[in-house]
């Protein structure tokens, strides 16, 4: 009986601490520095100096000034608010986004839970916000709040469609739905015959790619999708009631969301914690444990620097534009995507 208690109690240890890493340490710092450092890039983007000023190096002490007005602010809830749900909303929509993180891969062994339908688990639990969403439209009993959240279901519905079928070329290319599968084939495959720089999987799926990208924006409902949470119309849409550390937990889904899909797109695209160098399953597996998660950091921030360039260049779509981008653009050209790779797939 004892070696059996020995083994459960490692493997235990292990999940834990995994779980610990992937679910605490990647998302949360990912966070920290991305909102820190994009922020900060955006603003010598715009030449804008207020966010400079709050000490320490280009104002990097403003993260803490933001935590701490968000806590110290009164927790308010409407007076014909349907309490439960009012409440229970930010929660669920912070819980779609940290689920995102349990089958990525930062290293051979980091990940939680390595699925073998890993892409389809992460874009399942990643529409759950949308809940969320409508959960907190319908309990703030407020007209605004109820059309934001509205608005939120319609975007994310449609821009569902285009998301998942970006990721299908992928899928037939790698031939598997397990992320890790994923990053081994673009560490291993060659490109006409030279295995130098793997094949990352950009370079073949680049329309899927781009359409990902669009998607995602949608998905976050960032500028130029943003009509959910329009202040001019809306006045912050479905977060209108919220205050305090609710609104925060809004906020953390927001940016936590746009790292998950950074972090996904990363992986999908451009090889996640990989190299074509070396042996990461064998004699390399602990080199690339240490080197995994600072390869999957730098290239999720490069996605990100694309998704809030994005977000701070572009004005806001119409409605009925933003429709037609998803129904008659993206979905069409994601078809084809898969066709041709289908079709090249079986010829090659």
């Amino acid at each position: 009986m004892t070696p059996t208690l020995a083994v459960d109690i490692g493997w235990g240890t292990t999940l834990g601490i995994k779980t610990l890493v992937v679910l605490g340490i990647v998302p949360l710092g990912a966070l920290i520095l991305g909102y820190v450092f994009l922020l900060k890039m955006m603003s010598h983007m715009q030449s804008r100096l207020g966010p400079m000023d709050p000490g320490g190096f280009h104002g990097w002490y403003q993260l803490i000034g933001d935590g701490l007005k968000f806590l110290q602010k009164e927790d308010i809830m409407p007076e014909h608010a349907d309490r439960k749900v009012f409440a229970l909303a930010p929660a669920v929509v912070v819980m779609s986004t940290f689920l995102v993180f349990v089958v990525i891969p930062a290293g051979p062994r980091i990940v939680v839970a390595p699925l073998d339908v890993g892409v389809f688990y992460a874009l399942a639990v990643s529409s759950l916000s949308v809940v969320g969403v409508l959960m907190a439209g319908w309990a703030s009993a407020n007209k605004y709040a109820l059309l934001g959240g509205l608005r939120a279901a319609a975007q994310l519905i449609a821009y569902e469609l285009p998301l998942v079928l970006a990721v299908v070329g992928v899928v037939i290319q790698a031939g598997t739905m397990n992320l890790q599968g994923i990053v081994a084939y673009q560490s291993d495959a060659e490109i006409f015959g030279f295995g130098g720089i793997g094949l990352p999987l950009i370079l073949t799926q680049f329309v899927g790619f781009a359409v990902f990208m669009v998607a995602a924006q949608a998905e976050l409902t960032q500028p130029p999708f943003d009509m959910p949470v329009a202040e001019s119309e809306l006045v912050s849409g479905y977060m209108v009631e919220y205050t305090g550390f609710r609104f925060l937990f809004f906020f953390i889904g927001e940016f936590g969301t746009a790292f998950a899909f950074s972090a996904l797109a990363a992986t999908l695209f451009l090889g996640g914690w990989g190299l074509p160098w070396g042996d990461p399953f064998g004699t390399d597996q602990l080199l690339f444990d240490l080197l995994g998660p600072a390869l999957l950091f730098v290239k999720m921030m490069i996605v990100a620097f694309l998704m809030f360039w994005a977000r701070f260049t572009y004005p806001r779509f119409r409605e009925d534009q933003l429709q037609a981008l998803a129904w008659k653009w993206l979905i069409p050209i994601a078809l084809v995507n898969i066709l041709a790779t289908g079709v090249l797939k079986v010829a090659f």
